[in-house]
């Protein structure tokens, strides 16, 4: 990626905007990162409601991550129902624990905090199921590593402004804006974008006609302007 495939002014100018709508997002105490793993993975293609609702019915079923590892799958199947596609969830976070308490001989992610951000991505992404946006996702919200993630929302609003090619996928979108967001602006730009996502720049209706990022974006300027 060279130089000038970023556009610092402009984001500049969507980061502005972003804040001047939505307000700078505070960052607010998170979980710890094991269970923040967990919650990544239920809130995979579902609404963040069912998310909550499935990994609080994990906790009161299953109070220590420990007794997970060992439970018959269709119990943690029917704990976590409410985030949908449990057949897949299920194993995936049995896998994700198996796998740290074996590499780690416990379930602890702590020593992350103090590896360099590049190896603690490819640590996390080694475990089956882990991308780079649940890697990011775990590295910022837990231990304020600068690390950008790119979920659904932030790969299509991103897109439509032009501050990511259209033939840049969302795997790939982690390095280009983390090249081009200040790591400073990493959570609040994170923050407000999803909002964005879901308010107003919505994957089928986008409202267009009230967005505050009409001047700056590339899919405004081709096809309402």
């Amino acid at each position: 990626m060279t130089a000038a495939t970023l556009q610092p002014d402009k984001y500049e100018a969507i980061y502005d905007l972003l804040v001047e709508t939505y307000g700078e997002p505070e960052r607010r105490r998170q979980q710890p990162p094991v269970s923040q793993l967990v919650n990544t993975i239920l809130s995979q293609q579902t609404s963040s409601a069912n998310r909550q609702q499935a990994f609080e019915r994990l906790r009161r079923r299953f109070p220590e991550w420990e007794a997970v590892i060992d439970a018959p799958l269709e119990e943690i199947r029917e704990a976590i129902r409410p985030a949908g596609l449990s057949n897949q969830k299920a194993p995936r976070i049995q896998n994700a624990l198996r796998y740290i308490r074996r590499e780690r001989g416990e379930l602890n992610l702590d020593f992350l905090a103090d590896l360099p951000v590049d190896e603690a991505k490819a640590w996390l992404t080694e475990i089956k199921g882990v991308g780079p946006k649940t890697a990011a996702i775990i590295l910022l919200f837990t231990f304020g590593r600068p690390a950008f993630p790119v979920d659904t929302h932030v790969h299509r609003v991103t897109g439509r402004l032009g501050l990511i090619g259209p033939k840049v996928s969302a795997a790939k979108a982690h390095e280009h804006l983390e090249a081009l967001v200040p790591s400073d602006q990493y959570y609040p730009f994170h923050k407000n974008l999803i909002q964005h996502g879901r308010e107003i720049c919505q994957a089928r209706t986008p409202k267009c006609h009230i967005c505050p990022l009409q001047a700056c974006c590339d899919y405004y300027q081709r096809n309402i302007a």
